[in-house]
């Protein structure tokens, strides 16, 4: 079980010492998750992930698809998805920092600018409170585009469970 303990008056989460992602590498306490920790993941929207994106949810708009139904609007040309957007910072909550076990209690939202076809998109996640009793993370979720204005800007509560990738081994 993953517990929060008390170091210098601030709560803190103790991650074994064994890895789970390359960002604990990183992390600037050793194997302590601490407020103020970030992580990042970086991703340029393509076709293919538009496409995808639409076939796993049915989001057909036509300002996804269609060039000159794009072009008459206010956007003037084609846009991602904002959900696919958003996903990129599910990827880092599940897979970078916190990482593995790491489940989602809520999220919010804000839209900020469009996204666009070809766009380079960073999620910033920076851990802002440690309950004192649970692991339960209140993190800022942004994301960011190439020309370093917010698209998104968001706020998570998260539980984190270290869950060992691997079966500990007796005596180890």
């Amino acid at each position: 079980m993953t517990r929060v303990e008390i170091i210098d008056g601030k709560p803190v989460i103790r991650v074994p010492e064994r890895r789970r992602s390359t960002f604990d590498q990183q992390m600037k306490s050793g194997n302590l998750i601490e407020v103020g920790d970030t992580a990042t993941y970086r991703r340029t929207v393509t076709e293919a992930d538009v496409a995808l994106f639409s076939g796993a949810t049915g989001d057909v708009n036509p300002y996804h698809f269609d060039e000159i139904y794009a072009s008459r609007g206010m956007f003037k040309k084609r846009i991602a998805h904002g959900m696919l957007v958003t996903g990129y910072i599910s990827t880092v909550l599940g897979t970078i920092f916190p990482g593995p076990g790491t489940i989602y209690l809520s999220q919010t939202l804000e839209f900020r600018a469009p996204v666009f076809i070809g766009d380079t998109i960073t999620a910033v996640v920076e851990v802002l409170a440690i309950k004192e009793t649970k692991p339960i993370l209140t993190l800022r979720t942004d994301c960011i585009n190439q020309d370093g204005k917010t698209v998104v800007e968001g706020r998570a509560v998260v539980l984190f469970e270290y869950v060992p990738m691997e079966p500990e081994t007796q005596g180890a």
